[in-house]
């Protein structure tokens, strides 16, 4: 049972919101043209080349986890993109033919949980989005990975501080734990929640709006038209991106019978280790409890990390860990979430429905709401998975872990987040993006009347018998 908060971190929560409120009064007449530079100067703190590299170590040295690759800059860069591509103060968007004029307005106060999976990305992400909305954000980092956030935000204040704008508009928990987290929530004015479940049904009942993300389980399909190449080296990315520690990295394969084995061939080739059954047996006793929890030691860890944990040796060169699977259900744990390095393959034949049954299968299982991919070349594919798959997004030939927060090369907002809808527990399918970090108010003017007659309303039911 959570201990109740204590009258010193009731203190520190009052005094981080009225500095918080103190700062948005501070920039409150600031323009777009301020509000775009304090955006690059907050995201040159966070994401120049120096910074992402010293952060990126700092992580895995304070949490174990992760990779000390910087590869998460890009989101940094693409989040600044497109927040400087997007108007947030004064009229922000006009809509001529209804004659409607939106006019963005700051949230307000947001107070953001950050996971130890992503100690210094996300408090960037977030940062620059709420500065653009001239929001103020107190940021309450994971125990585990709270040194590294706390130096992020660190030199994003100074950033601040130096382009002239007060550093109070993010500000962040020194000492966290969960009375003072709920507490935070409680008194700001919007919630984002990044993390895990606990997290996000915590920020659901703070009694805030708050935008929360759903657990992943991301499944590809790959069809007999796909190019297997491709597909390989672009799951070999999305797996072992940050060591599988996504939401979005390859969960499952589920893959066509008679490309099957040149498939699975094709992703040893990329660097994937196919476990054998004893093998198996062993991962999965390493990987999960005896009660079907996983393992915080084995999460966002290296491959070889894992399979030495589990008791086996992986040869040079291999970089992720591959199960053949033909089973599904909660109490088949190769189908849930990962959240490493472990890859789960499944074989379909039949026809393209039996796949899309296995779909079915998996995201009943696990993940529902979050994300799905395809590599096919065959629209109506393309079409039915779109049609039928629980999920917010989809993405086409595309490596997961990168394309479903948005990339370079697609058009899905950049983001730190993605809400998973009402199959995720969540209030929005989208990406977390600038929309989500202001308020918008409505103007709208009179229209010639635009009222169809009873008759054509009714259609073949006007003037028909009440039945």
């Amino acid at each position: 049972m959570a201990r109740e908060i204590t009258p010193e971190e009731k203190d520190i929560a009052a005094n981080l919101l009225a500095r918080a409120r103190a700062a948005m009064q501070a920039v409150e007449d600031f323009d777009q043209e301020q509000v775009d530079r304090l955006c690059r100067a907050v995201a040159w703190a966070s994401g120049n080349e120096t910074a992402a590299v010293r952060l990126a170590n700092m992580s895995v040295d304070e949490s174990g986890m992760g990779s000390r690759e910087p590869t998460r800059r890009a989101k940094i860069l693409g989040i600044l993109r497109d927040a400087l591509r997007q108007k947030s103060i004064g009229i922000i968007e006009e809509i001529p033919e209804k004659q409607i004029v939106k006019y963005g307005k700051p949230a307000g106060v947001i107070a953001s949980l950050i996971p130890v999976t992503s100690a210094y990305v996300t408090p960037a992400s977030v940062a620059i989005y709420a500065v653009k909305c001239k929001d103020a954000v107190i940021f309450c980092p994971h125990p585990a990975s709270r040194k590294t956030t706390f130096e992020v935000v660190r030199m994003m204040r100074a950033a601040l501080k130096n382009a002239g704008a007060p550093e109070d508009l993010l500000q962040c928990v020194e000492k966290p734990s969960i009375p003072l987290s709920q507490e935070i929530m409680a008194i700001c004015d919007l919630t984002n929640a990044t993390g895990g479940q606990a997290m996000v049904r915590a920020a659901y009942s703070s009694g805030k709006p708050a935008y929360g993300v759903g657990a992943g389980n991301a499944t590809m399909v790959i069809d007999e038209t796909a190019d297997i190449e491709e597909a390989a080296r672009n799951t070999r990315i999305s797996k072992t991106n940050d060591y599988g520690s996504g939401c979005s990295a390859d969960g499952n394969l589920v893959v066509e019978e008679t490309i099957y084995d040149r498939m699975l061939a094709q992703l040893q080739s990329e660097g994937g280790y196919l476990v054998s059954p004893s093998e198996k047996i062993l991962l999965r006793n390493v990987f999960w409890t005896a009660d079907g929890h996983r393992t915080p030691d084995t999460i966002a860890r290296a491959a070889s990390v894992v399979a030495a944990k589990a008791g086996f040796e992986l040869p040079e060169g291999k970089t992720f860990l591959m199960v053949e699977e033909d089973k599904i259900g909660k109490e088949h744990l190769f189908s849930t979430e990962k959240l490493g390095i472990v890859l789960s393959i499944f074989k379909y034949g039949g026809g393209f429905e039996n796949a899309l049954d296995k779909v079915r299968q998996i995201f009943n299982t696990a993940g529902k709401g979050h994300s799905c991919g395809i590599y096919s070349f065959n629209d109506d594919h393309i079409h039915r998975l779109a049609l039928v798959a629980p999920v917010s997004r989809i993405m086409v030939r595309q490596p997961q872990s990168r394309a479903n927060a948005g990339h370079f090369t697609n058009g899905m907002p950049m983001t730190s987040s993605m809400g998973c809808g009402i199959w995720g527990g969540n209030i929005t399918n989208e990406n977390i993006h600038l929309k989500h970090y202001m308020n918008v108010t409505w103007v709208s003017k009179p229209l010639p009347e635009d009222r169809p007659s009873d008759a054509e309303l009714f259609g073949e039911f006007y003037n028909s018998e009440i039945f």
